[in-house]
């Protein structure tokens, strides 16, 4: 172990004689000191409990109830889909906005603050800042869309049979009677399939067929089909699901193995939705979230497109990397704001140094270089970038986009 002398002679070495200029780059000015400013801060936002948390709780239980039915879907976020009485799922939490009390708006910024009043389906209750709720459905959430009720005349009229339509088949769903312990224990399993012949003379020998997993079976739902190849319609249904295929082995009565590919762990309403949604045309804007287990909704996918590159010398450019759904909403104009964590390892790439007063101020960039993820052959686009602010509270660089400069969409 050293003792004092050891370490007087290490402090003494030259490498740590630094001059004003050098200190200064370890000197941040208080609009940065994110610390000092919470400890000082008046309020901060508290999650409390709710006392009229019965007022709300219908309200959530009807939206898991039409989540689960497929009449309301996830969407990513969006700022048009920050406004009051919309409902969130935040770190797998459903959340309710009830109202925004907004401060008086300062010129200088495009987006401006304010207080919310959450409610949260455990009870509680927050009024965090509107962009502290951005900023947490941005990162790890979803919005939650409005009710749709389904379609039914659209429903009937693609059914609307005549003597001029061919009845094809049948689409059926079926759950398994198996005492097997695995197969039994096993929530929302199910069969999807097809069939040229009536669902209860198809499957009256199905403890005797592996695609039945050797045991009974219980009908649970069934559509006839007209006019359409009824196997490829099963086809579209197993491919939209086949995330969730479950995988089994089972053996026939000489032995032999099988591993059936028709069962699938999926609520029923969201197979009955999916049905819907391939009836009515629009299943290619939706896919299955086997976490969260509900349908959320997609972009469809833009045609490749590639503008003119314009002169940038002398521009100060950020080249950030970007998901894929926030690229898109951003170049048809729905999100007008990037956001970035101000965090200790970036720094240097967000800021700069005031080499005289040794103050750090945050970098103006004339515009942002976006990239779609990390791959070769990606979507990129310039954007204009008319302001840039901070938020102290979250420590978020906000960069307020204007014009689309350039786009290079491969897909």
């Amino acid at each position: 172990m050293m003792d004092d002398n050891e370490l007087d002679d290490i402090l003494k070495d030259p490498i740590f004689n630094l001059s004003e200029e050098e200190k200064s780059l370890f000197s941040f000015p208080e609009v940065l000191h994110v610390k000092a400013k919470r400890e000082k801060a008046e309020y901060v936002a508290q999650r409390v409990v709710c006392e009229d948390f019965f007022k709300y709780e219908p309200l959530f239980k009807q939206v898991h109830a039409d989540l689960k039915a497929g009449r309301r879907s996830l969407i990513k976020y969006s700022e048009k889909n920050l406004k009051p009485n919309t409902f969130y799922i935040i770190s797998g939490v459903m959340v309710y906005l009830e109202s925004i009390e907004w401060e008086e708006r300062n010129k200088k910024l495009h987006h401006p603050n304010g207080r919310t009043h959450l409610i949260y389906e455990n009870g509680l209750q927050s009024d965090v800042k509107v962009h502290t709720l951005a900023k947490n459905v941005y990162s790890d959430g979803f919005v939650i869309t409005e009710c749709k009720e389904t379609d039914q005349a659209a429903f009937d009229m693609a059914f609307n049979i005549d003597d001029k339509d061919r009845h094809t088949g049948w689409i059926y769903v079926l759950r398994s009677l198996s005492s097997h312990q695995e197969i039994a224990e096993q929530k929302n399993l199910y069969k999807i399939g097809y069939s040229t012949t009536p669902v209860e003379e198809r499957i009256k020998n199905c403890e005797y067929e592996p695609t039945y997993l050797m045991d009974k079976v219980e009908v649970v739902a069934s559509w006839k089909t007209y006019n359409i190849i009824t196997q490829k319609f099963e086809a579209l249904l197993h491919q939209f699901l086949s995330t969730v295929r479950y995988r089994v082995k089972v053996y026939d009565l000489a032995g032999e193995e099988h591993e059936p590919k028709e069962w699938f762990v999926v609520p029923l309403p969201i197979i009955k939705s999916i049905i819907e949604h391939i009836i009515l045309g629009d299943v290619v804007n939706y896919r299955y979230n086997p976490t969260l287990q509900l349908l959320e909704e997609v972009e469809p996918t833009e045609n490749k497109l590639e503008s003119t590159k314009i002169d940038t010398t002398g521009w100060a450019i950020l080249s950030l990397i970007i998901k894929d759904v926030y690229f898109k909403e951003i170049i048809k104009g729905e999100k007008t704001i990037e956001y970035r964590e101000l965090k200790d390892n970036k720094h240097g790439t967000y800021t700069w140094v005031e080499k005289e007063t040794g103050k750090r101020y945050l970098k103006k960039f004339d515009a942002l270089r976006l990239y779609v993820g990390y791959h070769k052959d990606r979507d990129s686009a310039l954007v204009e970038v008319v302001d840039t602010t901070y938020d102290h509270e979250t420590r978020i660089i906000e960069y307020h986009l204007g014009k689309i400069l350039e786009v290079n969409i491969k897909k």
